[in-house]
């Protein structure tokens, strides 16, 4: 078995463990910062001429009002960071990610223009180092979803994306029911499943009122 396809099964039983079960998140918060350290200097060139973010970027051509700032969790070398910032031109937009390599090689990588409102933070998404209602919108990426912080840092009408590059093929996915389920849970509501073949995203929306 390939060093790839054992990569891929490690995030996919990680994502299973910790969504059902998200305090086991310490015990494997390690191991998955070190597979994506590992994975930093070849990250761009693994997803070179695949379209990783169409339904991420599918998701955001949805979201009303434009926000005024935007976190992209699990940013890897921020690419879909620089998409939410090409397309909202006033956001400020942080990207956040474990593995401090990959924040480094984020900041290499981005454009001078976009250098005075898109940062990059190392960060743990299960305890975020954002206030209450610091985001008008936040979006994930082949990211692990942790619902409360999800919940706790977006503002009440904000938007959040959880988008997965190849659908249910994807190492780390989330199944749209379990998706809905917990963020239903949590009063998000205005729901739309977008799928950009394999490519699949579900955009919400926190309540107003608690």
């Amino acid at each position: 078995m390939s060093d790839k396809t054992l990569t891929q099964r490690f995030c996919r039983l990680t994502t299973d463990l910790v969504v059902r079960q998200p305090r086991l998140w310490v015990l494997l918060r390690w191991p998955i910062r070190v597979t994506f350290d590992r994975l930093a200097p070849q990250w761009d060139e693994i997803r070179a001429g695949v379209d990783a973010y169409a339904p991420y970027d599918a998701a955001l051509e949805q979201v009303e009002p434009p926000p005024n700032r935007a976190l992209d969790l699990g940013t890897g070398t921020g690419g879909a960071a620089f998409l939410v910032a090409g397309r909202f031109l006033e956001a400020e937009v942080v990207g956040a990610d474990l593995a401090k390599r990959m924040i480094e090689q984020a900041r290499q990588n981005t454009p001078n223009e976009l250098r005075g409102r898109v940062r990059f933070e190392v960060a743990d998404a299960s305890k975020l180092p954002y206030a209450d209602s610091s985001f008008d919108l936040v979006g994930l990426s082949n990211m692990i979803p942790f619902f409360d912080e999800l919940d706790r840092v977006l503002v009440p009408g904000g938007s959040l994306i959880v988008a997965f590059s190849g659908g249910a093929g994807t190492p780390i996915y989330v199944r749209q029911e379990r998706l809905r389920a917990e963020l239903a849970r949590r009063g998000f509501s205005d729901f739309a499943e977008i799928s950009t073949e394999p490519g699949t995203a579900l955009l919400a929306r926190k309540p107003l009122h608690a």
